[in-house]
């Protein structure tokens, strides 16, 4: 994944620089890398994974602190001075999850590229979270995948449904236009220094299998300036203009969401719901992007009226949107709502994963494979424990059970009687059981 973009104290000269992008909507910053100092760069170093794997350099984050103020003064005088290179990222391919054979590519910059690119994105942060609109939650400071869901529900709700348009970008963060990009960017900022910067990202090229390719598109992979780049393009391309040019021509009320590249859109009338599905592909053709033709869909999602439900022949979609499949159902109080269980496929591949883990450290002591597992179980817990989504939990956990003595069973020799009876180890080993973190639809 790339590095997270994190929002820690905010200093008094990004404070400053935030007060002005907010009061000023239309101002161009000439001047911010007076900002790009020791302090941004030394915040950026220990805001980094120390455990993450190293570049084309082969330096990681402990040896790269072993000389830190001269390595942070020597970065920041190339950074200004023009004579900073950023190096290629070293490409990496890791297994697809869920489809067998297949491989997706893992971008890995140098430590110094990771600080540069931390400190200069959170420099233009200050800028872009004034512009930034409410329907966008990915990769930005203080916001979460369950707020994004929580943004979705409530039109959902107060539409009753409606008509949803889901959209899917194919290779959004690959094929985002460099010459598109930099005139979003030139809207905004004008300082030459960042803008060489970022530039330099762009053009870094890829090290994979000991060559160098220069990719005329996409984002820099694997460092924290990439989603901020896809956020400023995206927010230009789809937020912005939804927000002044489609909204107002609609009949009805409508909602977008994103999360990244991932959106969807709520609208309260079908026939705007079908205007908008045929306007999209061509907005984003526009600007060299591409929208699935077959994931991206318009679903009839209209709350059920019938007080015995929906008549078979009519009954409402479902969709799918940051791992939730999203449907109606009965509350407990025998209310329509929308509820949310885990998305098809997902469950299981978790178990896979799970299951292999169990299977590679069946032999080290069940204390720490119990521990493990729990932070495993509470990590899962945290994300799809959701209102509703309780059954989706359960099944998982007893598969994890499952997984666990399984290879328990297998370790064999002297320490299979380490677990002489299941439900006795249990009582001294147990997982912790589904617990809800987030509660929809109080």
């Amino acid at each position: 994944m790339a590095e997270t973009q994190r929002s820690g104290d905010v200093s008094p000269g990004r404070q400053r620089i935030a007060e002005l992008a907010r009061e000023r909507p239309d101002l161009r910053f000439t001047s911010l890398n007076h900002h790009l100092d020791l302090d941004a760069l030394r915040e950026a170093y220990f805001q980094l994974r120390k455990d993450a794997a190293a570049g084309i350099d082969g330096v990681t984050w402990h040896e790269y602190g072993k000389d830190l103020e001269a390595n942070l003064r020597a970065l920041l005088d190339r950074a200004r001075s023009g004579r900073y290179r950023a190096p290629p990222v070293r490409r990496v391919r890791i297994p697809k999850e869920g489809k067998p054979g297949e491989t997706r590519p893992l971008g890995i910059p140098t430590v110094e590229d990771k600080v540069l690119q931390r400190a200069v994105a959170t420099l233009l942060e200050a800028v872009y979270e004034q512009d930034f609109l409410d329907c966008s939650y990915g990769f930005r400071p203080g916001r979460s995948p369950h707020q994004a869901l929580e943004a979705l529900w409530r039109p959902a709700m107060d539409f009753g449904g409606g008509w949803v348009v889901e959209g899917d970008i194919r290779k959004c963060f690959d094929t985002l236009d460099h010459g598109v990009l930099r005139e979003f960017l030139g809207r905004r900022i004008g300082d030459g220094v960042l803008l060489r910067l970022v530039g330099k990202w762009l053009n870094a090229g890829v090290l994979e299998d000991g060559a160098v390719t220069h990719p005329a598109e996409g984002t820099p992979q694997g460092g924290a300036i990439s989603p901020l780049l896809a956020n400023v393009f995206l927010h230009h391309v789809l937020d912005d203009w939804f927000r002044r040019e489609v909204q107002p021509r609609l009949a009805g009320r409508a909602a977008l969401v994103r999360y990244a590249d991932d959106f969807v859109i709520v609208f309260e009338n079908e026939a705007d719901a079908k205007r908008v599905l045929d306007v999209l592909p061509l907005r984003f053709g526009r600007f060299g992007l591409d929208l699935h033709p077959e994931k991206t869909r318009r679903v009839r999602f209209v709350r059920p009226s019938r007080d015995d439900g929906p008549d078979r022949g009519d009954e409402p979609g479902t969709f799918d949107f940051l791992g939730f499949t999203h449907r109606w159902a009965r509350s407990k109080a025998g209310a329509w709502v929308v509820r949310r269980r885990t998305a098809t496929g997902r469950p299981s591949r978790a178990l896979v994963r799970v299951w292999a883990w169990c299977r590679a450290h069946r032999h080290d002591p069940v204390g720490e494979q119990r521990d493990a597992l729990a932070a495993k179980l509470r990590g899962h817990y945290g994300y799809y424990g959701v209102t509703g989504n309780s059954r989706s939990l359960g099944r998982f956990w007893e598969g994890a059970l499952r997984g666990w003595r399984r290879w328990l069973d297998r370790r064999g020799g002297p320490q299979a009687r380490d677990v002489p009876g299941w439900r006795a180890f249990l009582a001294r080993m147990a997982l912790p059981r589904p617990k809800l973190a987030v509660v929809y639809g109080r």
